[in-house]
């Protein structure tokens, strides 16, 4: 284990956790290696167990270790990504018969779950009312909210929002939209989608969405504003995003023009 550093001016419980992190992204301590307890780790630096908890809840934040009841605190195994990003709606990947979630998790032998919170005609909020085109001041769209969960973990929260002139009376208006899911409904409405559009943030996430995440404090979300394109150029469906931060990124291979 790392040296404690007497010299730092850092306050104590950030020195440790700089400490036990290097001997985490040096191999010292391995995935499933259980850390010393508070009460060693207090003796070895010299501190109150109040300062070593406090290390070990950096380092908690930050993804690096889990805490099981009763047996103590482990490093925790490297998550693999959920990796999204310009293939999710190609036709290559469409004939799968996998939505780009469930292929996603299949890819990684993970039991991908999609809960339907809700489908609500609704007022727009303002930046989907301007990529969709529709009026912001009325009820002028269905928002459809997903929850995904891959082995039973959330991984993101997914709103759509369509034109509620062309979706009143369909599937779209129910869970099970059918083969190909909403876009195969689209298409039959004359939407076939030629390009995408993806504008991509982080923030911290709302008290409400790292209730559904499952986010420990201080883990960013990423937003990714989706809106489809058909082929006049016409958007026709704009999805808001909202992954965790600690376990998605995002992949595009895009030609240079």
């Amino acid at each position: 284990m790392t040296t404690p550093g007497a010299s730092s001016q850092q306050p104590a419980s950030r020195r440790i956790a700089e400490d036990l992190r290097t001997d985490i992204e040096s191999g010292q301590l391995s995935p499933g290696d259980k850390l010393p307890s508070e009460r060693a780790l207090a003796e070895q630096y010299g501190a109150a167990r109040n300062t070593a908890r406090e290390a070990i809840r950096i380092l908690a934040e930050q993804g690096l270790v889990t805490a099981q009841q009763g047996r103590g605190v482990f490093v925790r195994e490297p998550q693999r990504l959920f990796r999204f990003g310009s293939d999710r709606y190609s036709l290559k990947n469409r004939e799968t018969g996998l939505t780009p979630f469930r292929l996603e998790a299949k890819r990684q032998g993970k039991e991908a779950r999609i809960e339907v919170v809700s489908i609500e005609r609704e007022t727009p909020p303002r930046d989907v009312a301007e990529r969709l085109k529709v009026p912001a001041d009325e009820a002028s769209v269905v928002h459809r909210e997903n929850h995904y969960f891959a082995d039973d973990e959330p991984v993101q929260i997914v709103s759509t929002f369509l034109r509620w002139d062309e979706a009143q009376g369909t599937l779209l208006m129910q869970p099970k939209t059918g083969k190909h899911g909403i876009y195969g409904r689209l298409e039959e409405l004359g939407h076939v989608m030629t390009r995408v559009r993806d504008e991509i943030s982080t923030r911290m996430p709302t008290p409400e969405e790292a209730a559904v995440l499952g986010l420990l404090s201080g883990v960013p979300v990423l937003e990714v504003l989706h809106t489809s394109l058909d082929q006049d150029g016409v958007p026709f469906e704009v999805s808001r995003y909202v992954h965790r931060g600690d376990q998605t990124g995002l992949l595009y291979e895009l030609p240079v023009e």
